[in-house]
């Protein structure tokens, strides 16, 4: 059973990557393309759509990868709020910097507790097979 801050950390691990997918969309179509008209690079939104369906469902391993794969967006973030000429564009950078720090540590609280119970169940497995 999950406790409030599980339940916490889960709405705001949704309710991020939804807001990173939809400023992914709204940065590279309409608010500041690399192109007028809008950009093929909207379509770096299509890989957060993978976790989703899981992060929904609370499936830890999906919460496990998507933690992970998350820090390329925020690579890009940071490259793009430090080098962007526009200064929207750079506010979007630094905005899916916000949005991704959100989801990973939202994910990390999370996991916190199953990751502690699989250490006490490798240790009791350890000891058993010691004996």
């Amino acid at each position: 059973m999950q406790n409030r801050t599980q339940q916490w950390c889960h709405a705001i691990a949704v309710a991020s990557l939804i807001a990173l997918i939809a400023l992914s969309l709204a940065w590279e179509l309409w608010l500041a393309p690399l192109r007028p008209g809008g950009s093929w690079l909207a379509l770096k939104a299509v890989p957060l759509l993978l976790p989703l369906r899981g992060l929904i469902k609370r499936d830890i391993y999906t919460m496990q990868w998507s933690s992970m794969m998350i820090l390329l967006y925020f690579t890009e973030g940071v490259v793009r709020a430090s080098s962007d000429k526009l200064a929207l564009s750079a506010t979007l950078g630094m905005v899916e910097v916000a949005l991704v720090s959100i989801y990973f540590f939202a994910t990390v609280f999370f996991l916190k507790p199953y990751k502690k119970a699989a250490k006490k169940m490798a240790r009791e497995a350890i000891d058993k097979a010691a004996r």
